[in-house]
């Protein structure tokens, strides 16, 4: 292949993704706005007219604002590879900086700040307008800000060494550094798990043991009915950045542990609580998060594999505006590059998901109650602004969740 027909090919694949993107997206603005109007009638005794408009014009908000944000994203792209922006930020490092391995850091984190910088105002006004806009953010500027920073130092602290790790396998070990990189992003992938609930996660938020006495003692017997062994149960402050409220899992190992939003203790009851424990538990129980980080674990020892292919080709840095070959370079354009020629591969992804979410909520159904289930989730619907009316075809692209009335009608049938 010639550098042109790559160019050629990366420009029709961009191009591509970006047109479906939008046809997508509008497809689903206008599916909702059309739907506005009427409340499903499997909600209909459950949420209010003026509560699905609200999640009708949210929707539509951020699919509005979504469809900017893949144009703009596209068009940074562009300018970073046949734009020449990557050229130029490879030939400021090495002359900066004589050792190939620094320079390869600097690149790579140099993109990364421009990259951070150029996209931030976009970040504002998600959090400080449309967010704002709905009632959800309560972020104030300077936690904004504070956790910029701190994002940024733990990137530092925790990426720089990673990536100076990797730039040196990749020259030091031959056709096959592919194998040991993969082994030392395998190791620290599993080691961030396992120390983010105790380390990282704490720098932005507070945890504090859950304080109900009798909802922990209910949570700790639907745990011992599960098989389910963890390092305690928190409540975590998400009310200082967002109104959303969730749950979830954390942590690896003897470090497990399970964090519910302060919000969402607020809005749910101890039954529809434990509901909604037991279908993270059916997650757990189906070996669901298992099944992810061996899937991902695989795919990025091929996609690696397959790097170690491409990095060898000059086609391949001049087909993306790089005319001096370099590890650095060679990582950069790939991963930047890769959701390109990877979008339609999404659809089965979400599948996936979504596949799992319904396993779990049969699994929940059996170990609580379906209809607390579906109590907690038109609260979470509601409280959350989530469409009742998604379109079907932007659902089958990107949701890891199946839409609301199908869940609902299927947690029915099983009640």
């Amino acid at each position: 292949m010639s550098a042109h027909q790559f160019s050629a090919l990366f420009l029709f694949a961009l191009i591509s993704s970006v047109l479906v993107q939008l046809w997508l997206a509008l497809r689903h603005a206008n599916h909702v706005r059309r739907h506005r109007a009427r409340v499903p009638d499997a909600f209909r005794d459950s949420i209010t007219l003026e509560a699905h408009q609200r999640a009708a014009d949210y929707t539509v908000a951020k699919t509005r604002f979504g469809m900017l944000v893949t144009i703009y994203d596209a068009m940074l792209l562009l300018a970073f590879t046949l734009g020449g922006g990557i050229e130029v930020l490879q030939q400021l490092s090495s002359s900066w900086l004589s050792s190939p391995l620094l320079a390869g850091v600097a690149l790579i984190a140099g993109l990364g700040l421009l990259h951070g910088l150029l996209t931030l105002p976009f970040t504002l006004v998600s959090t400080f307008r449309i967010e704002a806009r709905f009632g959800f953010n309560t972020m104030t500027l300077r936690l904004f800000v504070t956790d910029q920073l701190k994002s940024l130092l733990l990137a530092a602290v925790l990426g720089l060494p990673l990536l100076l790790a990797v730039l040196w396998l990749m020259q030091a070990m031959g056709e096959r550094w592919w194998i040991w990189v993969w082994l030392v992003w395998l190791g620290f992938s599993l080691l961030l798990m396992w120390i983010f609930p105790t380390f990282i996660a704490p720098l932005f938020n507070k945890f504090e043991p859950l304080p109900d006495d009798a909802l922990r003692s209910r949570i700790e017997a639907l745990l011992a009915r599960c098989g389910f062994r963890s390092s305690g149960i928190f409540v975590m402050d998400g009310s200082k950045r967002s109104s959303h409220g969730n749950a979830y899992f954390t942590g690896l190992g003897s470090a497990k542990r399970i964090v519910f939003f302060d919000t969402l203790l607020k809005h749910l009851d101890a039954d529809e609580m434990e509901a909604v424990l037991a279908h993270e538990l059916g997650h757990f129980k189906h070996r669901h998060i298992l099944q992810r980080l061996v899937w991902t674990f695989a795919m990025m020892l091929g996609l690696l594999w397959l790097l170690g292919l491409l990095s060898r080709e000059s086609w391949f840095y001049e087909g993306l505006g790089v005319s001096t070959p370099s590890t650095a370079a060679a990582l950069l354009l790939f991963f930047l590059v890769l959701p390109v020629f990877t979008f339609l591969f999404g659809p089965l992804g979400s599948f996936l998901s979504r596949r799992h979410e319904y396993q779990a909520d049969a699994y929940a159904a059996q170990q609580t109650s379906a209809a607390m289930l579906v109590s907690a989730l038109v609260k979470l619907y509601r409280d959350n602004a989530a469409t009742l009316t998604p379109d079907r075809w932007h659902s089958m692209f990107y949701d890891s969740h199946p839409p609301a009335a199908l869940r609902i009608a299927a947690l029915q049938r099983l009640g």
